[in-house]
């Protein structure tokens, strides 16, 4: 079943032309410079200090390290990260 489901979502990404982070739950990060980060799609706050953020997401993490970071609006999918950002790292 697993299969199927995701042989469907290819086949709506491709034919119907709808973005991906959509029909396969990918996360989409929004970056302004290197010092504002959005972040769409996470399934929640792993560890947060202000060097060093950790989301969960469907499918990995993402680690972001910087300096001063800051969570300026959380919600139940999105975060607005703003600080220094350094580093970006999405872990599967």
């Amino acid at each position: 079943m697993r299969r199927f489901r995701k042989k469907i979502n290819h086949w709506t990404t491709k034919i119907l032309d709808v973005p991906p982070d959509i029909t396969m739950d990918l996360p989409r990060l929004t970056m302004i410079g290197n010092m504002r980060l959005y972040i769409e799609n996470h399934r929640g706050v792993l560890h947060f200090s202000d060097q060093h953020l950790k989301l969960a997401l469907s499918k990995g993490s993402l680690e972001i390290r910087g300096a001063n970071l800051v969570i300026r609006t959380i919600m139940p999918e999105e975060v607005l990260v703003e600080g220094a950002i350094l580093e970006l790292k999405y872990i599967q």
